[in-house]
């Protein structure tokens, strides 16, 4: 076996699913919402919970879900930023927060997108539902199914907008942080999330972000504020720094000072006490030879984990060792491990991360290898 060894020193602190971080206890932080989570991006380990997994309702932190079914919905090629939508009369007479839309109205989905971002405006967000489903109700079919799908095992929701009194429209702080995780992995929801101040209609509109956070703290990425009388202040925190993004989720804040500080609280504690090692090399993995191959090499790509997150008072020298053969017999399959990283810290071994082919290399047939023999006998 062919051994790489490369050697980092890293300021940064390791944790993985195989070394789990246990999530602090109520006692390393004071906050006092009822109910919150602190999650990293990356990796999804929560750091921190209280009541994470309490029904509650979530008002406008709802539109968590609209955006990424809206996001999915760019991404698949199906909906672009620069197409119009149509307000409808229902959609129109939305309450709450608003930009006053009227029926027959349009928009393009970009100004929508900023809309319900920005101002939380729910008939913005019911006509992007309209625009992508037909109707409110089988959009929100689509976002139960979403739910489902990542896991969101204590959510229901019964509307796009989080605006209903149906008392089963309900969803905890571990879920939120699921799907707003799973928004950030769309970075244009950024171009209107961390917007401040802006203007629609040609100016004729203005626009102030609900989230002080966005202009009040470092970093700030997002995500989105919720307020009724059920729900209360909640919030959707996210902010990055130096290559680490945290979620901090809070819920039922008796005011809305109560939610912005417990966020503010929550995202300090993770940014003091802990950093992301990517689990990723800093120099490209070598080709590895294949013998009777149709290529004459299968490029390694890495699997697992993307990073490790740990607590920074552990920090310590970490070595990325990675076993690679010299060479590798065809047929191999796309995905097929060929080796693999582990990562130590201090000796330690932290963890394991497999090394995949990138491609499909298939047998040489007679042909093709009489078709070599030639080429490399004329110097083709």
């Amino acid at each position: 076996m062919k051994r790489l060894l490369i050697v980092a020193i890293i300021a940064a602190l390791i944790s993985t699913k195989a070394m789990a971080l246990e999530p602090v206890g109520e006692g390393a932080l004071t906050i006092p919402v009822p109910s919150a989570v602190l999650m990293e991006k990356t990796t999804g380990e929560v750091i921190y919970e209280k009541d994470a997994h309490t029904k509650r309702a979530p008002a406008s932190v709802t539109k968590i879900m609209t955006l990424l079914l809206v996001m999915e919905e760019i991404e698949s090629g199906r909906l672009t930023e620069a197409d119009i939508v149509t307000c409808s009369s229902f959609a129109a007479s939305m309450g709450g927060s608003q930009i006053w839309l009227e029926e027959g109205e349009q928009m393009s989905v970009s100004d929508m997108l900023k809309a319900v971002s920005v101002v939380s405006a729910n008939d913005c967000a019911v006509a992007m539902a309209e625009h992508i489903s037909g109707s409110e109700e089988s959009f929100v079919q689509k976002m139960n199914a979403r739910a489902a799908e990542l896991g969101m095992v204590d959510t229901h929701f019964c509307d796009c907008t989080g605006l209903t009194d149906d008392p089963t429209h309900l969803t905890t702080a571990y879920d939120i942080a699921l799907m707003s995780r799973e928004l950030l992995k769309y970075d244009r929801i950024k171009n209107y999330s961390t917007i401040w101040m802006d203007t629609l209609r040609n100016g004729a509109a203005q626009l102030v972000n609900t989230n002080k956070l966005v202009r009040f703290y470092k970093g700030a990425t997002g995500l989105k504020t919720g307020f009724t009388t059920t729900a209360m202040y909640c919030l959707s925190a996210t902010a990055e720094r130096e290559g680490t993004e945290y979620i901090a989720v809070v819920m039922h804040g008796a005011t809305s000072d109560e939610r912005f500080e417990s966020a503010k609280t929550l995202l300090n504690f993770a940014f003091a006490n802990y950093a992301l090692c990517p689990l990723r090399s800093p120099k490209p993995l070598p080709p590895v030879l294949v013998s009777m191959g149709a290529s004459e090499s299968v490029q390694p790509i890495y699997g697992g984990e993307e990073g490790l997150l740990m607590e920074k008072n552990k920090l310590g020298e970490i070595n990325y060792e990675f076993s690679l053969p010299d060479s590798l017999e065809a047929p191999i399959t796309e995905g097929e491990a060929i080796g693999e990283m582990v990562v130590y810290s201090n000796g330690t071994e932290l963890a394991r991360v497999p090394l995949l082919a990138g491609s499909n290399v298939n047998k040489l047939t007679v042909f093709g290898l009489y078709g070599r023999m030639l080429s490399r006998l004329f110097g083709g």
